[in-house]
């Protein structure tokens, strides 16, 4: 993913996106991450990026969805190898502006997504997330809302690794929220399931069982049964 800058780092380098699963493991912008045992995911993270931060001198700002707590938000790793929870808008009123704009600010970055402007929808998305995570929660109605669409940037960007573990996510959270059976649930994981077909091997074998539990839990067995034929035969081609 490339590196992004947005409007809570005016004083970093440069922006990244951590994902941690429930399994304890770390994609940090899509890539995936060696976890030794015993050692936190975070702590791996900071470790990554620290000599960035010292070989520039600024703050890296990381923002981390970290699915063992249900959490999103931001954070800076310094230079010292350190880190600090990202800057917020100090002013009252400047964030009454903010958060009375919010339906605006996702139709701008929905029309600045379908004009393939991604960089622009992205750095959006990421805000509004940011945003409605700290007002209303990570798995509040119009957060997820905001999630799918962030997700679908993640398909369109061709960061399948990204989507993969974001359509997961997306649901189980619908799952859990709405019950079985909802339609929110299902597309999420058929897109879960569609954005991981689109991954190299490599990528996609870390990926296929938090991918087929969620299958499994989300829908009864048989309404998944095509889909999960389709990831057992992709993997059985990819050890042969």
């Amino acid at each position: 993913m490339a590196p992004r800058r947005g409007p809570h780092a005016m004083n970093a380098t440069t922006r990244h996106q951590v994902h941690i699963s429930r399994d304890g493991e770390l994609h940090i912008d899509s890539e995936p991450q060696v976890v030794p045992d015993g050692v936190d995911p975070s702590q791996v993270v900071v470790q990554a990026l620290r000599l960035e931060a010292a070989g520039s001198g600024l703050p890296v700002l990381v923002q981390v969805h970290d699915e063992r707590t249900g959490s999103q938000f931001g954070m800076q790793v310094m230079p010292d190898g350190t880190t600090r929870a990202a800057e917020t808008p100090q002013q009252g009123t400047a964030h009454q502006q903010q958060k009375g704009s919010l339906s605006d600010r996702l139709a701008a970055a929905q029309a600045a997504g379908r004009a393939h402007d991604f960089d622009t929808a992205t750095a959006a998305a990421d805000d509004i997330l940011q945003q409605l995570t700290a007002e209303q929660g990570a798995t509040a109605s119009a957060t997820l809302k905001a999630a799918e669409f962030r997700a679908d940037l993640a398909y369109l960007r061709g960061e399948y690794a990204f989507a993969t573990a974001w359509w997961t996510w997306l649901a189980l959270a619908w799952f859990d929220r709405l019950g079985p059976g909802k339609r929110r649930t299902q597309v999420a994981a058929r897109n879960a399931a569609q954005a991981w077909m689109q991954l190299p091997p490599h990528e996609a074998g870390p990926l296929a069982s938090d991918l087929v539990n969620m299958l499994l839990e989300v829908a009864a067995p048989e309404r998944t049964a095509a889909l999960r034929a389709q990831i057992a035969e992709r993997l059985g081609q990819a050890n042969n």
